[in-house]
């Protein structure tokens, strides 16, 4: 059985989580403070993260979620998208928003079955934006989509 909790502080193994997500460091630092954390624990093991940030007094955004590796493909990444969903709309939010990589074809996936729609892509975000090149899947990283849902 999994429980997720809503949490203050931020060990190593989070980090760990976090930077599966956003291999910056220093992106992660500029809105971690402003944002709620939860954790999904399975037999007390971490095993994923989520960061919900308000972006207005209407939209809230998945800034970050993961998923340890040894636990991914067994529903625990959907069952945390659902429940920041749930949480957003019992917040007052009237849309909730994710964005991801395009070379994210896993996740672009996921997201689009848990309800999300394309709204926005930001061409070449990350070339711009993180200091090291990032592929993924044989796809260099280059746009930043984002993908938004009414709740």
């Amino acid at each position: 059985m999994n429980h997720i909790n809503k949490i203050q502080f931020l060990t190593k193994d989070h980090w760990n989580l976090l930077l599966l997500a956003d291999p910056s460091k220093e992106m992660v630092d500029k809105y971690i403070q402003k944002s709620n954390i939860y954790e999904v624990l399975d037999q007390n093991l971490l095993v994923g993260v989520l960061v919900l940030m308000e972006n207005s007094s209407e939209e809230v955004e998945i800034k970050n979620i993961a998923i340890d590796p040894t636990f991914q493909g067994q529903g625990f990444g959907k069952n945390l998208i659902h429940f920041g969903i749930n949480e957003s709309k019992k917040l007052g939010y009237s849309k909730i928003s994710i964005c991801t990589g395009n070379s994210s074809t896993y996740q672009l996936t996921l997201y689009k079955n848990c309800g999300f729609q394309i709204s926005t892509v930001f061409h070449n975000f990350f070339i711009d934006n993180y200091d090291e090149e990032i592929w993924e899947n044989g796809i260099q990283c280059k746009d930043l989509i984002k993908l938004e849902q009414n709740l």
